[in-house]
């Protein structure tokens, strides 16, 4: 049978395996196979040696190739966005028709103040979300959390040594966030005046302006009282109760920060829809565009502060996103909590006991920077990305990009606008651009250094009702080396070493913060005076204090 198979395969042209066939088969193979094995070593090494010098070209190809892909996705997304202006600009000019002589295009152009082409929303994810996929980025969080297990374990030892048991108590979050019905109180009375108040100023304006008579005697009318509700009713009332009723620092921080950010919000309404119905009527428009209450209320707590009608929008609120984003917003609280219980209470009560001395005063800043660079990190890490990121989640709004890559940044003028993005966005767009519009381009250097002082003022006025003391240190540090530092260290400054004296003067300032406001803090608790006056309360009492001992 296996003769006639072997037949039939060779009329076929297919080879027969016999026994006799296989064993003169196997013989060669057995015999290389042998020869192998004498030289399987130096096989072996060679591809060892040869995967390693791959793993090495690799190595030395990958920043090239990160390098390209960088520039050339920078490149793409700077020309797709150029583009949507362009096509935003040509959308815009076809609102004019052709005939329209020059002096009409200028009027047309003039009648409305920037921003003509503000600040586009589009989807995107904030910069820590597409970081923390990647598994090293993810490590550096891990070891802040590792970082916090350490302090926690450091005080329960602690607290168990000095008094024999576990001290769970958390008496500082307790101060520092009393009174909390006011404040709840405080926040709602804020929030519904500044839904009803400003929107309705703005229909009634809006509404009989187009049949007004006298136009600029109405509107100086509603903008004054306009701007009544914004100093009076959104700027002095808050801050009376905080004042009056003695809340507490975190508290007073909840109300005051909140008082701005309203103040914000309906300045950039009125901002972005007064040239609107101004356009309206000037086209001679049959509809006055107005607004619905229901946007008016998505902006107020959407987290940007520039008014649209409409905001891209997310197709699904992911809960666990936001359950996950509240839970590192608490996370960070007790961080905080642990940090001042651990780095700053225990240094500062002992100092502001002792007798002044320059030694004293450098090893207090320096012995600050740690504690004062973890605050930094944890306010960035718990409002700027969790906590907006949680309400965007919420209201499905898509565009988050709250910050950029400040910590990449060689140059103050960069750092300012990345770090906090949607605070920048404001003051490009209603301070900076508008100071321009008003007084002309000539003057930049100007518009500059007045979008700074108000910056500086707002940060110290939150500061000094918050601490219940005015110590203008921030307000130094931002006038003066802010200033300096944003013309020495700008745009032209690229290489790494300008990272590295960035970050040097950020570590230093937040040691100066932390140090000179804590030690006014305590010094005001130990040293107090009797019937104070106003200038009293504007002294820094630090340092006659510490003369006095």
């Amino acid at each position: 049978m296996a003769g006639e198979d072997c037949v039939r395969k060779r009329q076929s042209g297919s080879t027969c395996k016999t026994p006799e066939n296989e064993e003169t088969q196997r013989r060669p193979e057995n015999e290389r196979s042998f020869q192998n094995a004498s030289n399987g070593r130096v096989d072996v090494d060679h591809a060892i040696t040869r995967k390693m010098q791959l793993i090495a070209e690799a190595e030395q190809l990958k920043p090239v190739f990160m390098k390209e892909v960088d520039s050339h996705f920078t490149e793409f997304v700077n020309s797709l966005v150029a583009k949507s202006a362009l096509l935003d600009s040509s959308s815009s000019a076809s609102l004019f028709p052709a005939s329209c002589s020059e002096k009409e295009l200028h009027k047309a152009k003039i009648s409305r103040a920037p921003p003509e082409h503000g600040k586009i929303f589009t989807a995107r994810r904030s910069l820590l979300d597409e970081l923390f996929e990647v598994s090293h980025i993810r490590t550096i969080y891990h070891m802040f959390i590792a970082l916090l297990i350490v302090f926690i374990l450091s005080t329960l030892l602690v607290d168990f040594i000095d008094e024999g048991r576990l001290v769970l108590g958390f008496d500082l979050l307790v101060f520092a966030f009393g009174k909390f019905p006011v404040v709840f109180c405080t926040w709602l009375c804020m929030f519904s005046a500044t839904v009803i108040i400003p929107y309705n100023l703005f229909v009634w304006w809006a509404q009989g302006y187009c049949s007004a008579s006298h136009r600029r005697i109405r509107s100086f009318f509603y903008g004054m009282l306009f701007t009544l509700f914004q100093t009076a009713g959104l700027g002095f009332g808050p801050t009376y109760i905080a004042v009056s009723y003695a809340l507490p620092p975190a508290s007073r921080f909840i109300v005051i920060l909140e008082q701005v950010r309203l103040v914000m919000k309906a300045h950039s309404f009125v901002r972005e829809n007064v040239p609107r119905v101004l356009s309206s009527v000037k086209d001679k428009s049959s509809t006055v565009p107005i607004p619905r209450i229901s946007q008016y209320l998505y902006f107020l707590f959407a987290p940007t502060l520039i008014y649209r009608d409409n905001y891209p929008r997310s197709p699904v609120i992911r809960w666990g996103y936001v359950a996950t984003k509240f839970a590192q917003v608490l996370g960070s609280l007790f961080y905080a909590y642990y940090i001042f219980v651990r780095l700053c209470i225990p240094q500062f009560r002992n100092s502001s006991q002792e007798a002044f001395n320059l030694r004293g005063l450098v090893l207090c800043i320096f012995n600050s920077i740690l504690p004062g660079v973890l605050i930094f990190f944890l306010v960035f890490f718990a409002f700027l990305h969790c906590w907006l990121n949680a309400f965007a989640e919420m209201l499905r709004f898509a565009d988050r990009m709250f910050y950029k890559d400040w910590w990449n940044s060689t140059s103050y003028a960069n750092y300012y606008r990345t770090w906090n993005v949607v605070v920048h966005d404001w003051l490009y767009y209603y301070a900076y651009r508008d100071f321009l519009w008003f007084f002309g381009k000539k003057f930049k250097a100007a518009a500059m250094l007045s979008v700074f002082a108000v910056s500086a003022a707002v940060h110290e006025y939150v500061l000094s009702i918050c601490f219940g003391y005015f110590y203008p240190v921030l307000f130094c540090l931002f006038m003066c080396f802010g200033m300096v530092f944003n013309f020495i260290l700008n745009d032209r400054r690229k290489g790494p070493i300008w990272n590295v004296i960035m970050w040097t003067s950020l570590f230093l300032g937040q040691g100066v913060i932390i140090c000179l406001y804590s030690q006014e803090w305590y010094a005001r608790r130990y040293c107090p005076m009797e019937n104070p006056t106003l200038l009293d309360y504007l002294k820094p009492r630090s340092w006659s204090c510490h003369m006095k001992m």
